[in-house]
C-alpha cells in the first residue's frame, strides 16, 4: 500500500513535470512570435504568465522535498526526485528568459527591429526543440520502458545540438556589431537584439542541462554525463 501511494506521487509528479514544460515551451514561441511580429500585447501576456510558471515550479519543488522527507526514497526512485527538482529549477529559468524577451519587445515599443529577424527565430526554433526533446526523453527515463541506452544517445544529441545554437549566436553577435559600428545611431536597436540572442542562447544552455540530467538519471553517476559526451 505504501508503494502504490509513493507510486501514485511520482506519476503526479511527472505529470505535473509535464505541464510546467509545455508552458515553458508556449512562454519561449510567444515571446519570440511578439518580437517578430511587433505584438506587444502578446508581450505582456508572457510577462504576466511568468508567474504562473514561477508558483509551478515552486509546488514541484514542495512536492519533492515532502517525497523526500516522508518516503525516504533510495536508489532510481531518489534519483528521480532530484532529478524533477533540478529539471523544474532548469524550466522555471528558461521561462525567466522568455519573459525578458517579451520585456525587451515592449522596451522596443512600435519600433521595427534594426534588421528582418531570421537567425533569432532560428536560434528560438532550435533552442525549444533541445528543449522538447530533452523532456521528451527525460519522461522516457521516468517511465523506464525503453533501453537505456537509446535514452541517453537522445540525451547526448541534445547536447551536441547546443553547438548549432552557438554558432547561430556568434553570426548574430558579429552582425550586429557590424551594424554598430557602421551606425552609431543603430545602437541601441542592435543592443536589443543582442539581449534577446543571449537569451535564446543561455535557453540552448538551460535544455542542456536538462538533458544531462537524463543522464545521471539513468546512469546513476554525474561523473558519467561529461564521460559521455567527451
Amino acid at each position: 500500500m505504501i508503494r502504490a501511494d509513493f507510486t501514485r506521487s511520482l506519476n503526479r509528479l511527472q505529470s505535473e513535470l509535464v505541464i510546467l514544460g509545455k508552458l515553458v515551451e508556449e512562454a519561449v514561441e510567444k515571446s519570440v512570435s511578439s518580437l517578430k511580429d511587433r505584438d506587444l500585447e502578446t508581450s505582456r501576456v508572457v510577462i504576466a504568465e511568468d508567474d504562473v510558471i514561477d508558483l509551478k515550479r515552486f509546488e514541484l519543488e514542495d512536492q519533492c522535498v515532502h517525497l523526500v522527507a516522508t518516503q525516504q526514497p533510495l536508489a532510481t526512485d531518489l534519483r528521480t526526485i532530484i532529478t524533477v527538482l533540478h529539471v523544474s529549477v532548469e524550466l522555471e529559468r528558461i521561462g525567466d528568459y522568455a519573459e525578458g524577451i517579451a520585456k525587451i519587445s515592449l522596451m522596443m515599443g512600435n519600433e521595427p527591429p534594426l534588421k528582418p529577424l531570421i537567425d533569432i527565430p532560428r536560434m528560438a526554433n532550435c533552442s525549444i526543440d533541445m528543449m522538447h526533446r530533452g523532456m521528451d526523453a527525460l519522461i522516457r527515463a521516468i517511465d523506464a520502458e525503453e533501453d537505456v541506452e537509446s535514452i541517453k544517445q537522445d540525451a547526448l544529441k541534445v547536447c551536441d545540438d547546443d553547438d548549432e545554437v552557438d554558432n547561430l549566436y556568434d553570426q548574430v553577435y558579429r552582425e550586429l556589431l557590424l551594424f554598430m559600428m557602421q551606425d552609431p545611431q543603430a545602437i541601441q536597436r542592435a543592443t536589443y537584439l543582442l539581449w534577446v540572442a543571449h537569451n535564446l542562447e543561455r535557453i540552448a544552455d538551460r535544455a542542456t542541462n536538462i538533458a544531462e540530467r537524463v543522464i545521471y538519471l539513468v546512469t546513476g553517476s554525474l561523473s558519467k554525463v561529461n564521460a559521455s559526451r567527451y
